[in-house]
């Protein structure tokens, strides 16, 4: 489960119209008449910026390809279950979540892992992919168990730390150790951080775990990215930060994107193009570290993860963590308690 993105350009009207209309992610006031207007205006200069990354996103090639590469694996770590199959259900693009499920229909699927591509938990994203299960996933006859979050997860937390390497082996060996890595992560509206989502305590979990495994080498700072619109965001944004690091004196920064499991837009164009270029006019020597993709390690952690899951559900385990059971302090969301509860049960109705 992921957000998913317009693989060609004629889909990202669709694309921003599901993303806008989604209260999850983007609380708007009168979202049903906001929604199509905002869509509708922002459709042609979304679109450019997809087209000078090739005319679409990537980001159902490389998870199709983490899918089927995992899957391999988990034949031979878990053949009990064997053998296992990879159904991509995106929120906002195709394949949805009503596409995969039609799928696993026909392919007579009775047990499936709803398995959150983004490590760290937000109500406004796995949370959005889960209420959308819900909705779609009654009387389906599958029983599901959840992966709902991996921060920490070992294999993740090397993958990163692997690329993060790779990127600093860029600059020269006298300056490497005071290299700032920046790690950036798509923020959040301030009102959904304050009702208790705890998205950016898991965001900084990973990156302190990231940095623990590259031994504290350098200084480092997380910074948020992505914001839309007039509302509070949280902060510091990633281009406020790297202007305000340049004025420091400090002009070498390595990019991390530290909740991202593969490139698309917002790494692609607003980290590569647009952060690039405004790095470039203060003089900072600007390096990313690799997305995920088709990492070897990556892929070893996705298989090691369902594993885990999978023996933990053979001894008896719950289809849910604890922690996804547990609303935030300040929900105002009727379907999360739905959705939780109908998970509790392993979505039997």
């Amino acid at each position: 489960m992921n957000m998913g993105g317009p693989s060609t350009l004629p889909e990202v009207h669709d694309f921003l119209s599901r993303l806008f209309h989604d209260h999850d992610l983007i609380p708007l006031p009168m979202q049903s008449l906001l929604a199509p207007v905002i869509a509708r205006r922002r459709t042609p200069k979304i679109e450019a910026q997809y087209a000078a990354i090739g005319g679409g996103s990537p980001i159902l090639r490389w998870t199709e390809a983490q899918g089927q590469a995992m899957c391999e694996l988990l034949d031979e770590l878990h053949p009990s279950t064997a053998p296992h199959k990879p159904y991509v259900a995106f929120r906002y693009a195709e394949p949805l979540t009503e596409t995969a499920l039609a799928e696993m229909e026909a392919d007579g699927v009775t047990r499936a892992i709803a398995f959150s591509q983004y490590p760290q938990y937000s109500c406004s994203t796995t949370g959005s992919s889960l209420n959308e299960l819900y909705r779609q996933g009654q009387k389906k006859g599958i029983q599901w168990s959840v992966l709902d979050r991996w921060p920490v997860q070992e294999g993740l937390v090397k993958a990163f730390a692997h690329n993060v390497r790779k990127a600093l082996e860029q600059y020269p060996a006298e300056r490497r150790d005071d290299v700032v890595v920046l790690f950036s992560a798509h923020s959040l509206p301030i009102e959904i951080v304050d009702r208790g989502d705890p998205y950016t305590a898991e965001v900084a979990a990973t990156v302190h775990a990231v940095m623990r495994e590259l031994g504290f080498s350098n200084p480092w700072r997380l910074t948020w990215q992505s914001q839309v619109g007039p509302r509070k965001w949280q902060g510091p944004q990633t281009a406020d930060a790297i202007e305000g690091f340049a004025k420091l004196g400090k002009k070498d920064i390595c990019l991390v994107p530290i909740a991202f499991t593969s490139d698309h837009i917002e790494t692609l164009f607003e980290l590569d193009i647009e952060v690039k270029e405004e790095a470039e006019k203060l003089g900072v020597h600007l390096t990313r570290a690799e997305s995920l993709n088709d990492s070897p390690i990556f892929i070893r952690a996705l298989a090691d993860l369902v594993t885990a899951h999978l023996k933990e559900q053979d001894a008896g385990a719950p289809p849910t963590s604890a922690q996804l059971l547990l609303r935030c302090p300040k929900c105002t969301n009727p379907r999360c308690e739905r959705t939780k509860e109908w998970l509790r049960h392993g979505g039997r109705d």
